[in-house]
């Protein structure tokens, strides 16, 4: 019986170091070295290995990882169509590049993200396993017949994550990756995908209808819509957001994203400058928590969700702030008003 075809696209990172000159460890690993890191992948799939970068995950940028997407969604549709694919980078951004991956593609074909913590020099390495393990999800049956129920998921530490709810929560421990609301979606138990639950992507609808079905294709042709990422913290006095506002280009920015505090709030001191940047271009408030839905209705006041929601400001349910920048940013590079946006970021929770 012939191995299914599996595609494996490594863009660079800590899974794909090699010992640098000075002690430390540097990029230089291409695609065939991970597949040849790995035996046991012979056994899984029949890979097809390319490199597209060397690069820390810090310098992936959104056209780069459009790019990509616009080639898988153009490989769904092939004759030589894979059984899945995989995708190896860095994991500094990986929480943000497979939800902007999952933001575009609508596809019937698996996309599997993986990385690294630990590079190849240290004991116990988990590169070479958390690759077996994505390739092993990529050609499951499992997401094989849910790969549109699902979209793209994170593979991590024999855990299965979807790419709206997983986080960074660690800087260097090999169990950084989590989806500390929900869960991971199926864990690998010898050589099983084991499904553990499905996620919940009414988000995804409003996205598809605001974007389109090609919406990585369309979108990789489009230029930039930078959106400015400002956190919430005590005793701000708001200076980079008066910044923003008093430059006649608004330093290039064409929205913003406000971690707010708690359940969607502001200090009263920035309720103003706040509704002054939202007339100048889209504001949408997150929650700097990273986890949970904002309120809509419990306090009462302008620096309060009730407030601010009546004031017209969008709030992102429980999309988290990095993650609803990149959303943001999509719609504004596809040109959408802001009735668009506010539909779709208020469907996220």
């Amino acid at each position: 019986m012939s191995l299914p075809i599996l595609r494996l696209f490594a863009l660079g990172g800590t899974i794909a170091t090699m010992p640098g000159d000075a002690g430390g460890m540097k990029m230089g690993l291409g695609a065939d070295d991970l597949v040849a890191m790995v035996p046991a992948l012979g056994a899984v799939a029949t890979v097809r290995a390319e490199t597209v970068s060397k690069l820390g995950s810090s310098d992936l940028t959104i056209d780069a990882i459009l790019a990509l997407a616009a080639r898988i969604e153009a490989l769904a549709g092939a004759p030589d169509r894979p059984a899945g694919v995989v995708i190896t980078q860095g994991t500094d951004t990986l929480e943000e590049t497979s939800f902007l991956m999952d933001a575009v593609l609508d596809l019937d074909l698996p996309v599997v993200f993986t990385a690294a913590m630990r590079n190849p020099r240290l004991t116990s390495p988990d590169g070479a396993g958390n690759l077996l393990a994505a390739a092993r999800v990529a050609t499951s049956a499992w997401l094989r017949d849910h790969a549109r129920a699902t979209g793209v998921v994170a593979v991590l530490l024999d855990h299965a994550h979807a790419p709206f709810d997983i986080v960074k929560s660690e800087t260097s421990r090999v169990d950084a990756f989590r989806s500390p609301v929900t869960g991971p979606l199926a864990t690998i138990v010898e050589d099983r995908v084991v499904p553990l639950a499905m996620p919940v992507r009414t988000w995804k609808a409003s996205v598809v209808a605001a974007l389109g079905a090609s919406a990585a294709t369309a979108l990789a042709a489009t230029p930039a819509a930078p959106v400015a990422l400002l956190w919430g913290g005590l005793d701000d006095n708001g200076a980079l957001i008066d910044a923003i506002l008093a430059a006649p280009d608004r330093l290039g920015y064409r929205g913003a994203v406000f971690a707010a505090f708690g359940g969607g709030h502001l200090p009263q001191s920035l309720v103003a400058t706040l509704h002054a940047l939202h007339a100048a271009m889209p504001v949408v408030l997150a929650p700097r928590t990273g986890g949970g839905p904002l309120l809509r209705s419990t306090y009462e006041g302008a620096a309060f969700e009730t407030g601010l929601r009546a004031a017209g400001l969008v709030f992102s349910g429980r999309l988290h702030p990095l993650k609803a920048r990149l959303l943001l940013s999509l719609l504004l590079r596809a040109g959408k008003d802001r009735a668009t946006i506010a539909r779709v970021l208020d469907g996220c929770g």
